[in-house]
């Protein structure tokens, strides 16, 4: 995790980030007069940062979880894969395009067991995140993806896929390939594996791009994160004609974790570390994995028939709507 002066801040963390300085500024203060003790200092002020975390954790608004949801410090699908999993082998390639680096997933062995860990992949600097198209897969990752699954189910192994795109690559050279078809052909054969799915939204989850990996028997979401059919900029671009009212189009779309829940689109909310996941890599990922070690012990046991009636039930009862 990267440590202050490197951490990067966000405009509602700037309280936190006066706060390092000021620490850093009493830590220069102290070398330069050994004499002064300022440790009681310094301790105050580390703890002021953690009261602030959890002050601006319990007031965030639905934007501000749609920017923690891309903090450049935030973890990504093959950190939390390598804090959680051992002994993981990546499989690469679609065997009919290439392979999309925007998507990633192999067998891991994941709490004793061997598990399909898939997910979108954004990078943590400016090349790598060129290079994995900003986490945006092309048709191709969809369909290693759906490969890797059925790989899965041919050695009846549980998937467990994590969300965190801003969505499917909307270029001409996707839809040339079909992409609308990738997605909805993961979609549907997603409906009939045989084996336990387990999905998590652990950052952005946009659109089709989101469904395309998106079908399970348990849904779970972090906490900082969003899951919705447009991101909140493209909806103001809409319905205003302007990126202005982008605040007001997240608290609209009700993206967040507990609005998500609220509506029976997800199953349980992970908890994040004070602050964020960015805070601390290691907490976060021990917390996501108990939430899928549940997930997976409460769906392992049922047959296999049943999982996809269960599935196909579950999702045919979502949704709200009235007739006249």
């Amino acid at each position: 995790m990267p440590e202050y002066p490197n951490r990067q801040f966000l405009e509602f963390e700037q309280p936190i980030k006066d706060l390092y300085e000021q620490i850093d500024a009493t830590k220069k203060l102290a070398e330069k007069n050994p004499k002064i003790d300022l440790s009681a200092t310094i301790k105050q002020l580390e703890q002021s940062i953690v009261d602030k975390r959890k002050a601006i954790t319990e007031s965030l608004s639905p934007w501000q979880r749609v920017q923690l949801s891309r903090h450049p410090d935030r973890p990504y699908t093959l950190k939390y894969i390598q804090l959680m999993c051992d002994k993981f082998i990546e499989l690469h390639g679609d065997r009919n395009v290439k392979d999309d680096k925007a998507m990633v997933g192999g067998f891991t062995e994941f709490n004793g067991q061997t598990v399909m860990m898939i997910g979108q992949q954004k990078g943590s600097n400016t090349k790598a995140r060129q290079m994995r198209n900003f986490g945006m897969a092309n048709p191709e990752g969809y369909r290693k993806a759906l490969r890797l699954m059925k790989l899965a189910e041919k050695f009846d192994k549980p998937v467990v896929c994590l969300i965190d795109t801003p969505g499917a690559f909307p270029g001409l050279e996707a839809e040339e390939r079909g992409q609308g078809e990738a997605i909805a052909r993961n979609i549907y054969e997603m409906i009939r594996l045989k084996v336990p799915i387990v999905i998590v939204i652990i950052g952005e989850g946009a659109s089709g791009g989101a469904l395309g990996i998106g079908v399970g028997d348990k849904t779970l979401m972090m906490e900082n994160t969003w899951y919705t059919v447009i991101s909140p900029e493209s909806c103001s671009s809409i319905l205003w004609r302007s990126w202005d009212k982008k605040e007001l189009a997240a608290e609209q779309l009700k993206l967040t974790a507990n609005d998500m829940k609220g509506f029976g689109l997800v199953d349980e909310i992970v908890q994040e570390p004070l602050g964020g996941a960015h805070w601390d890599y290691v907490a976060a990922a021990a917390m996501l994995k108990q939430q899928i070690i549940k997930a997976l012990d409460e769906i392992k046991d049922i047959a296999p028939a049943t999982r996809v009636e269960n599935r196909i039930e579950k999702y045919c009862k979502m949704g709200f709507w009235e007739e006249a």
